[in-house]
């Protein structure tokens, strides 16, 4: 008797990774943040996470937080962000912080995106503030 493959679907996928989305890792998150992380990484931001405060009791639905080696890196960042967010039809109702490039505050109403200087991140910890926001890290690209 000849044997007859199995129709089930082998467990590896013949996709590459590398065609996935570089947020693939988080949960859905809207369009508008996702963009932002992307802008973000593709200015070589680090320490990139996302805290989603809907349920923290908080003024905005998520904080975007990231940081840059050095001022013309965090001002890339930002203006990268503003960039992204441009061509989706979004501008900040508020910009801070952008000429010292220590901390630039993007806020966008239901979100903030706060672009720090290594140094200022450490200092004000500001990720650290919002203890029952859900924390979404995400991993530092190369």
């Amino acid at each position: 008797m000849a044997k007859t493959p199995s129709p089930r679907k082998p467990k590896t996928s013949t996709k590459t990774p590398a065609s996935a989305p570089k947020s693939s890792k988080l949960p859905k998150l809207p369009k508008s943040i996702q963009a932002v992380i992307e802008a973000a990484q593709d200015k070589k931001a680090t320490g990139v996470v996302v805290l989603d405060l809907k349920k923290a009791g908080a003024f905005t639905d998520y904080f975007v937080i990231c940081s840059g080696a050095n001022p013309r890196q965090v001002q890339a960042i930002a203006d990268s962000v503003e960039e992204a967010l441009k061509a989706q039809k979004q501008r900040p109702s508020l910009v801070e912080g952008y000429a010292r490039a220590e901390w630039v505050l993007l806020d966008y109403f239901d979100f903030v995106v706060h672009v720090f200087s290594k140094h200022a991140r450490d200092f004000y910890a500001l990720d650290r503030l919002w203890g029952s926001a859900v924390r979404h890290e995400l991993p530092d690209l190369d």
